[in-house]
């Protein structure tokens, strides 16, 4: 600090630029790189082929129906699950009596927080493994069997409802940790606003809607922005639950196992870096547009 701010700052910084710089920025530049080249990932020998990979992107109706079940997981899967989780925290938090004029939690909520949250410690594979067997169309399905009970045929969850049977398994596993985030998040709203709400004499439908979600507007947009980015993935889930890597038919198909399939299968590392590189410049730039959206409406307390 004797020798001033910024070189202190600058000292601080060096190293861990260093690492950022090594560990991210030189794979995302070589991996721009190689999308402009037909290099196979077998060979040393490649040539330089310019925006042509983009241009067969573009042209390809493979990444353009990969494309269009992003929008969909996109859509769906931020709006269903922070709609439950903040359903969910609400209960935990305000759910219950009134002592004092003090809204409480449903009983067992500390309990409750530790349920949701368990899907979380699960891997990604583990939890397709799981899913794999509630969908099962034989006998064996847990979802068949209670349907059976109702007198209903065996339905072919991946077959004939295979994205929404993935759009199931990721909000399963996401709501629980938004719940967790959105009821740490009324926990720090002042009681005194509550208490002024119910004096008001606000139902808690008026205080959970005019009151606590403005209050969370910013931990809603951020999460938002995590969930948009899960839904430009969805990788590990497709490859472990749908028919045929992205079956049948390319009805559960996503980004991801397009570039999978470009890379490792027909070994076109150019094309699949291409599509990556997409990938990455989509998702930066649906997390910059929602970060920016959400600014004017933040509420303070």
């Amino acid at each position: 600090m004797r020798q001033g701010k910024y070189p202190f700052v600058i000292g601080f910084l060096i190293a861990p630029l260093a690492l950022y710089g090594m560990f991210v920025l030189r794979p995302i530049a070589a991996a721009v790189q190689v999308s402009m080249t037909n290099w196979s990932g077998l060979s040393p020998d490649f040539d330089f082929v310019g925006l042509e990979n983009f241009q067969k992107l573009l042209d390809d109706d493979k990444v353009w129906l990969a494309a269009k079940h992003h929008v969909f997981l996109l859509v769906t899967l931020p709006v269903i699950t922070i709609a439950l989780a903040l359903f969910f925290a609400f209960l935990l938090n305000m759910g219950g009596g009134t002592r004092g004029g003090v809204m409480t939690g449903v009983w067992g909520s500390k309990f409750y927080r530790v349920v949701f949250f368990l899907p979380q410690v699960l891997a990604v594979v583990i939890v397709g493994v799981i899913f794999g067997r509630v969908y099962a169309p034989d006998g064996s399905g847990i979802l068949n069997r209670f349907l059976e009970l109702f007198g209903i045929d065996a339905v072919q969850f991946m077959a004939e409802y295979g994205l929404w049977s993935i759009l199931g398994v990721l909000v399963w596993q996401a709501v629980g940790f938004y719940v967790v985030l959105f009821a740490a998040g009324m926990s720090s709203i002042p009681a005194e606003i509550y208490e002024a709400a119910v004096m008001d004499g606000a139902s808690r439908v008026t205080i959970f809607f005019r009151v606590t979600i403005p209050l969370l507007m910013e931990t809603v947009k951020v999460a938002w922005v995590y969930l948009g980015i899960l839904a430009m993935d969805a990788f590990a889930l497709v490859m472990v639950l749908s028919i045929d890597e992205g079956g049948p038919d390319g009805a559960t198909t996503v980004l991801p196992v397009q570039i999978y399939k470009s890379g490792i299968r027909e070994s076109d590392y150019g094309y699949a870096s291409a599509l990556g590189v997409a990938l990455a410049v989509f998702t930066i730039i649906f997390a910059v547009l929602s970060l920016r959206g959400g600014k004017r409406n933040a509420v303070e307390h």
